[in-house]
């Protein structure tokens, strides 16, 4: 995420929710099956994330507007990332205040600030399943993703890139799931495309990937919707995803893929998280 244009090689395997589920479902694990790491986000209302599992990434005109040209600066305050005391992580994109002055890279000064949690170096998943329960923020300009990348060292895009969910601009109603490495990103990123029901924040709706020895499967709500193999890939087929890989998320504003907000865009706008959960193998 965040260096993606709307993918070209997405493949349509859109659909409404009722009718995704003739796929190979992830939920194969036995049902008492439980969590090695899991996220709750329980605490009093402002609250920050807890450090010992989640960093908190800040700034702009250094990494290229995050590689997209966006235009949001990301902060460490609670406004912009902190509990809502009922058991949700708020991520928070809101207009950056007057006189802040906080430097961008598309134009002397971000004119909105947003939150980048990352469990890099804290929490990493090998093989097994990620779920992320959460409301996304719709709206012009906006591009909330609960996404991961690899922990194998290499620069992007040898780093390798899951994209969980991505919910563009003014498509409220579409969940995007790509995949990127050497050959095949930005782009040229490879992935899936479904339909909800109602707009993404409206309601809560468990996010998830399950990454097995050469196989990634997208679901959303235990409805599998796109999978991904090794004969999927552009030559040479290099796949990259047989690595530990740490969780991602944050609300982009502007940039690339979904263009300026404007004034019909949702102030502040709330990315809401219940949980986060890993199974399978991994670190923690």
């Amino acid at each position: 995420m965040n260096r993606n244009t709307l993918p070209a090689l997405v493949l349509a395997l859109s659909g409404l929710l009722c009718g995704c589920g003739s796929a190979q479902d992830p939920r194969s694990s036995p049902a008492a099956e439980q969590p090695f790491w899991q996220a709750e986000f329980d605490g009093a209302a402002a609250a920050r994330p807890s450090e010992e599992y989640w960093n908190t990434e800040t700034g702009n005109r250094d990494a290229e507007g995050w590689g997209n040209d966006e235009l949001q600066y990301y902060t460490d305050d609670a406004a912009n990332s902190g509990l809502d005391g009922a058991g949700h992580l708020l991520i928070s994109a809101r207009p950056a205040a007057a006189g802040s002055r906080l430097p961008c890279y598309t134009q002397e000064f971000c004119t909105w600030t947003s939150a980048r949690l990352t469990t890099e170096g804290k929490v990493s998943l090998a093989h097994g399943r990620v779920e992320v329960r959460a409301k996304l923020p719709t709206g012009t300009g906006l591009l909330p993703a609960i996404w991961m990348l690899g922990d194998n060292g290499a620069e992007w895009p040898a780093q390798g890139e899951i994209d969980i969910c991505e919910v563009v601009g003014g498509e409220p109603r579409t969940v995007y799931g790509t995949a990127h490495g050497p050959t095949y990103f930005n782009e040229n990123g490879i992935g899936g495309s479904l339909t909800l029901p109602a707009d993404a924040s409206q309601t809560f709706h468990t996010y998830a990937v399950d990454k097995q020895p050469r196989r990634i499967t997208w679901s959303v709500d235990g409805k599998p919707y796109f999978t991904l193999t090794p004969s999927k890939l552009p030559a040479p087929r290099d796949w990259v995803f047989e690595q530990d890989m740490h969780l991602l998320l944050n609300v982009a504003v502007g940039g690339d893929w979904p263009g300026p907000p404007d004034a019909s865009t949702p102030s502040p706008a709330r990315m809401t998280v219940d949980y986060v959960r890993f199974y399978g193998r991994g670190h923690a």
